[in-house]
């Protein structure tokens, strides 16, 4: 797929979410751009919206490797009160389809936890050929997610790297497509200042939590100032996601 396909595609994608896009210019503040339904399990909200809603809104498998990796999704989300999910379905279904979107070959994520959102990106990355590099500090969160990758059929796809992300993501030095932060709040701003570099023009810096809990005005000012980045915030009635272009 070339460059203007996959904008193309891109744009849809985002149209398609209802996010009603509006770039950030110089905000320091987030403002709501989305208006989605509350996270409901998979067969709950199928079942709520019938059998039409079913055929416009769950999650389809293309390939039995989908289904292996949906299917420990849905296990995860039944158990999500103890399974320390990181994301909401609706944020992790956005990261899989931007990292399709864009055909990422490298993605970076800053926050294992037990490997929820790792699995989104799994969706995508079985389609595009490409691998995740995750950091998590908690080693015993760090096995749990590697549990849920290897019983999901995607632990090749995977690499997760346990310890203080500051000091480990300095060991990156390849091209990176996609960037998700989605650890110690206050730290976004060192992890965008030493992985930006990296991120190829036309790559994206996804980050979780822009909302709930509230977002360093810090890193919000460096994404939403920067000449060579452009932003925009989404679901924001949720957890909240900024999306950020680095632009060619």
């Amino acid at each position: 797929m070339n460059t203007r396909s996959r904008t193309a595609l891109l744009l849809t994608t985002l149209s398609t979410l209802g996010a009603g896009l509006s770039p950030a210019c110089g905000s320091v503040t987030p403002t709501a751009t989305a208006n989605v339904a509350p996270t409901a399990p998979y067969q709950d909200r199928r079942a709520a919206h019938g059998e039409e809603g079913a055929q416009v809104g769950a999650v389809r498998a293309a390939s039995e490797r989908e289904q292996h990796i949906l299917a420990v999704l849905e296990e995860m989300y039944a158990d999500r009160n103890r399974r320390h999910l990181s994301v909401s379905e609706e944020d992790g279904r956005l990261m899989r389809l931007l990292t399709e979107a864009v055909g990422a070959k490298r993605v970076v994520e800053v926050g294992t936890s037990t490997g929820y959102s790792g699995l989104w990106f799994a969706l995508a990355l079985s389609s595009t050929g490409g691998k995740l590099v995750t950091h998590e500090l908690d080693p015993e969160r760090a096995k749990t997610a590697q549990v849920n990758f290897e019983k999901a059929g995607a632990s090749g796809l995977v690499t997760v790297i346990v310890g203080d992300a500051h000091e480990t993501v300095k060991q990156h030095t390849e091209p990176i497509d996609v960037l998700f932060l989605d650890a110690d709040k206050e730290g976004y701003l060192d992890y965008l200042q030493k992985l930006l570099p990296l991120v190829r023009p036309g790559g994206l810096v996804l980050a979780h939590n822009m909302n709930r809990p509230a977002a360093d005005p810090r890193f919000v000012q460096a994404i939403t100032t920067d000449p060579a980045l452009e932003t925009a915030f989404l679901l924001m009635d949720g957890a909240g996601v900024s999306v950020t272009l680095k632009k060619r």
